[in-house]
């Protein structure tokens, strides 16, 4: 799986959120149905895509690996402001830096093996580190959710390892 480097700057999301973690992640998937139908009160929106977004505590990625650690799952639209907040949404900004992005092209049922490989080889393996940003799915137009020709792709905050 091949990545490209993309530096963003901060952007704004409105959206529905979760706690989840690792354990429960099948359960995270039960806020996209809540989401998807509301999304259209949403009155800034900027572009056409939704994001999964996933934050994490700062200190998540250098603990030892606990399945039950507790984490958020969003799912969002950037917008332009956050002048119009729906009732029962929340707002989340995220800064600007440095994202390795990795496209995927497949089923969601079968895109944990992608996120498998980059967490546990490439990233372990490459000069960075995950960065404490929201971590990103972005689902654009050739997202077609359960279907093998489905395109998405993944976006890890990076910062370069310190010697």
């Amino acid at each position: 799986m091949e990545q490209r480097f993309e530096t963003i700057p901060a952007k704004k999301f409105i959206g529905l959120k979760i706690m989840s973690s690792v354990v429960k992640e099948p359960e995270s998937a039960r806020i996209w149905p809540q989401f998807m139908p509301r999304r259209k009160e949403i009155s800034s929106i900027k572009g056409n895509e939704v994001y999964a977004l996933t934050v994490y505590p700062g200190d998540y990625f250098q603990k030892s690996f606990d399945p039950n650690a507790p984490f958020e799952k969003w799912a969002t639209v950037e917008v332009n402001d956050f002048n119009s907040v729906p009732m029962g949404m929340e707002t989340l900004e995220s800064s600007g830096g440095l994202y390795a992005v990795f496209s995927y092209k497949g089923s969601v049922t079968e895109a944990y093996k992608a996120l498998q490989y980059i967490y546990m080889s490439w990233l372990p393996s490459s000069d960075y580190l995950a960065d404490g940003r929201p971590h990103m799915a972005v689902m654009g137009e050739k997202y077609k959710n359960n279907d093998p020709e489905s395109e998405e792709e993944f976006w890890i905050p990076v910062k370069k390892k310190t010697t």
